[in-house]
């Protein structure tokens, strides 16, 4: 299934469905921004720009430009399928190429194969969401709820590979409740945008970004300390 098919699916729908995605993993969408308002695990791990190398910088604010592309293009991709926008097409592709590019950044490090498989998990991040959108239009309440399930299993497959190419300075429990957070506030912002809400959506926004600049921090510093020669 093509991820330009979610655009036929109606707004006021697409709210209902992602309201029941919320219910479906635990909660409403308040309960939901209410338990990841402390950005679980990425704060206390945020680097300290005071003592870095250039080169050190540099990488830092590359990864984390890679991970605000990975949330400026969701965004855009929410509120152009809200609008019913012939631009979201466009959009989602370059989300999609976005997975990419952090899978590369990660292979400059951990090679190739390992670079390819972030990529593939991350290109099924994008691509699951679709899935469950297109079973609640189709009103399968089973398929919906399989989907939603590899959806989240999907976040801890990719936590769980993380953790796995450098354990030490990506824990997998951290990285585990990293990524639900991720999910679990992009829903939100995505609910508010999609039934109007837009100043909570803005600010629904501003936390998403908080948190991935956090995570992104925790992932840069951890391959500086893994590979310090490259940073000399």
């Amino acid at each position: 299934m093509s991820i330009t098919a979610v655009r036929r699916i109606p707004p006021r729908l697409l709210f209902t469905v992602v309201l029941s995605a919320a219910v479906l993993v635990g909660g409403s969408l308040a309960a939901g921004a209410v338990s990841t308002s402390s950005h679980v695990g990425t704060a206390a791990h945020s680097m300290e720009h005071r003592g870095l190398n250039a080169q050190q910088l540099a990488f830092h604010d590359h990864m984390r430009k890679l991970w605000e592309d990975h949330i400026t293009w969701t965004r855009l991709a929410i509120v152009t399928f809200a609008a019913g926008s012939a631009g979201f097409p466009a959009t989602a592709e370059r989300l999609l190429d976005n997975q990419d590019d952090i899978g590369a950044a990660i292979a400059a490090f951990f090679g190739t194969r390992a670079g390819d498989d972030l990529a593939a998990l991350l290109h099924d991040h994008i691509t699951l969401a679709v899935a469950i959108l297109q079973a609640a239009k189709d009103g399968d309440s089973a398929a919906f709820k399989a989907a939603q399930g590899k959806w989240y299993a999907n976040a801890n497959a990719i936590a769980d590979f993380l953790a796995s190419i450098n354990p030490r300075f990506w824990p997998d429990d951290v990285m585990r409740a990293d990524m639900k957070v991720h999910l679990d506030e992009t829903l939100t912002e995505a609910a508010d945008e999609l039934a109007g809400h837009y100043a909570a959506s803005a600010r629904d926004y501003e936390a998403v970004h908080h948190h991935i600049l956090a995570m992104a921090d925790m992932l840069s510093s951890g391959i500086i300390e893994r590979f310090p020669a490259a940073f000399r």
